[in-house]
């Protein structure tokens, strides 16, 4: 019996360490498993505005003015991808023209960037559309209204011999939906232009098929912006509103 008993304690003995050991094995596992990788830290993005995303397009703005003689006399188009998409050299051929459209921009874009957007000489027009992307992004129409009108009275107060419009938010397939929003806007504004000298256009109704919904041969595949047969009833509303507002100018000539 007492072989047996001592047996079992030494069979015991080997499978359990002493606690001196199993911190040995502890320490060695530790010193012998390679240290884990360090996240690298995130590469800087070059942005020289780093609250905004149109740095490179505001620059290029910059780059233009100082690339030539100004413009002068010219007609300033003003806001966001429906102003840059538009052909407007190739649609106001009898007119000095300077584009300052930028993709997405919302109309608190257009007022951050305002001082940058202005060509060196004060514009003898200036065609403004924003707006629709302030309601694509989920504000409010009043308050997109508001916005709108802050911009609208910094032209008027900053160019008081210019003629302005503004072009009414215009209805496209994919933005549908938004059409109530846009119609709010819309008569908030051309009941406000008005106290400002500021022509309210309305550029909507043209692009509506007979049935009251966009007509979708006027837009291109992405059913939001405009194609050129879309863009040429726009320059004709425009051409109209210069012909009345402006005298013609002397030269033509664009930026």
């Amino acid at each position: 019996m007492s072989m047996a008993n001592t047996g079992s304690a030494r069979s015991i003995a080997t499978k359990a360490p002493a606690p001196w050991g199993l911190a040995a094995l502890l320490l060695a596992a530790s010193m012998a498993a390679p240290p884990a990788a360090s996240a690298a830290p995130p590469a800087p993005v070059p942005n020289a505005d780093p609250a905004f995303p149109f740095s490179r397009e505001i620059e290029a703005f910059a780059k233009a003015n100082s690339a030539g003689p100004p413009v002068r006399d010219a007609t300033l188009f003003l806001g966001s991808s429906s102003i840059r998409l538009w052909d407007i050299a190739g649609s106001f051929r009898d007119i000095r023209t300077v584009n300052r459209g930028f993709g997405g921009a919302t109309t608190p874009h257009v007022l951050h960037y305002y001082k940058r957007l202005l060509p060196p000489v004060a514009p003898r027009a200036i065609v403004v559309y924003v707006g629709e992307n302030d309601l694509a992004a989920g504000a409010a129409p009043e308050t997109v209204a508001n916005d709108i009108m802050a911009l609208l009275r910094r032209l008027r107060r900053d160019y008081p011999r210019a003629a302005i419009s503004w072009l009414s938010l215009k209805p496209s397939p994919i933005r549908w939906t938004l059409r109530p929003k846009m119609a709010q806007v819309n008569a908030m504004v051309a009941a406000r232009a008005q106290r400002v000298q500021v022509e309210y256009l309305d550029v909507g109704t043209v692009l509506l098929a007979r049935d009251g919904l966009p007509d979708a041969s006027l837009f291109t595949r992405d059913g939001l912006h405009m194609n050129a047969r879309g863009y040429q009833r726009w320059s004709r509303l425009v051409h109209a509103w210069l012909d009345q507002a402006t005298p013609a100018a002397s030269s033509p000539g664009a930026s």
